[in-house]
């Protein structure tokens, strides 16, 4: 059965990668996917999904119910690119200016249909099939506002899943990890308020650009002297913006960071300290400080049990060796959201090649590796098959 499975998806292969292509020079951002998300809805359509549509705007969920089994399961795949220009040379790149697919959302997006066509059309499975394709992952927003809008209530699911390419990883070899594996993120603005003046006056003013640095080179302290070392944190400060004019000292600065941790009581303890060393640097200098939350992810975690259950699907499809264990990033992802309403259900990565000269993602010279395609969409299809049965 293994074998035949492959081989069907094979026969398939040319035509979804010319999908994985038009996706490709037609990218679409969070919130704005309204092109692919036609291309996904109508294609479900066509295969006898019921669809629903408008879920976080863009959203679609494609439910396909086979027999009378009482298990529901749930498969994600995120469909915006990034505001970036493309530089692949690729023949297939993209075609809209400041736009491009840098992360492989629209493999993401092909693997997922590839396995929806063959579910379809074999229907080996009992129960209930939601396949969600979300928007904005790019933001750490759409899957928050997919779950707001009532993904779980619409759609209930008994368990979910996830998945990423990762340039450098082996290629097609499956990485699990059990508990936390992707940071969460907290992107945070700092006002620094104090006295504007002439820059050949200082003593009538507070230099507010001088208070940022000083706020900016304490909260690395958080670091190293807040958290143990065997936690990792991540404190960011990836701009400060003030004034234009070299001989004005400027009444406000503004601070923008990024923070990631791999633990929710140590992203609780850094947002806390932030707020402490922002008001208490910016009073020491008699200006102030405010601090606003501008949005948040939580850390991704893994159900061991789902975890499991994929990583046998996965060993018996291609093979104990390929399937490895995988490390914890620093990067995020807003299927964490999913996970925290949901918390029966895994994210894991599969490699898309480890060449001296394939590019990581949010590179401008990415491309999805077109090669990870079907075994992908295989293990979607022998997982449902499974946990469906």
């Amino acid at each position: 059965m293994t074998q035949q499975l492959i081989a069907a998806l094979r026969e398939q292969e040319e035509i979804f990668t010319e999908i994985r292509h038009q996706i490709h020079s037609h990218p679409e951002v969070g919130f704005e996917e309204h092109r692919t998300s036609d291309l996904v809805a109508r294609l479900l359509e066509e295969w006898g999904y019921q669809v629903h549509r408008g879920l976080a705007g863009t959203g679609v969920v494609g439910t396909l119910k086979v027999g009378d089994g009482q298990r529901s399961l749930g498969i994600r795949a995120d469909m915006d690119a990034l505001p970036m220009q493309e530089a692949s040379g690729k023949p297939w790149a993209s075609e809209i200016p400041g736009r491009f697919h840098g992360c492989g959302h629209d493999g993401h997006t092909t693997i997922l249909l590839c396995a929806a066509q063959y579910l379809a059309k074999t229907r080996q499975f009992n129960g209930t099939l939601n396949l969600i394709f979300q928007p904005a992952e790019e933001l750490l927003y759409g899957g928050k506002v997919m779950v707001e809008d009532g993904l779980f209530d619409l759609f209930p699911c008994d368990r979910i899943y996830g998945l990423h390419n990762m340039p450098g990883g082996k290629l097609n070899h499956f990485y699990f990890r059990d508990g936390p594996m992707m940071a969460s993120a907290d992107t945070l603005h700092i006002e620094v308020t104090g006295v504007g003046g002439h820059g050949a006056m200082p003593e009538y003013c507070v230099d507010a650009t001088l208070v940022a640095c000083h706020i900016a080179t304490a909260l690395q302290t958080i670091v190293s002297r807040n958290i143990t070392p065997f936690e990792p944190v991540v404190v960011t400060v990836g701009s400060i913006q003030a004034g234009e004019a070299p001989n004005i000292i400027n009444e406000k600065a503004l601070m923008k960071l990024s923070v990631r941790t791999l633990n929710e009581s140590v992203r609780e303890t850094v947002l806390q300290r932030i707020q402490e060393i922002a008001g208490t640097m910016a009073a020491s200098f008699n200006a102030s400080a405010s601090v606003s939350h501008v949005n948040g992810c939580p850390v991704l975690v893994n159900d061991p049990q789902a975890n499991d259950f994929a990583r046998e699907a996965a060993s018996d499809l291609f093979g104990a060796e390929r399937v490895e264990p995988g490390k914890p990033f620093m990067g995020s992802e807003d299927f964490a959201f999913m996970l925290k309403h949901h918390p029966q259900g895994s994210y894991f990565v599969v490699g898309a090649g480890d060449e001296a000269d394939r590019c990581m993602v949010h590179n401008p010279g990415y491309d999805f590796n077109d090669s990870t395609i079907i075994p992908a969409a295989a293990l979607w299809c022998e997982l449902t098959q499974r946990y469906l049965r």
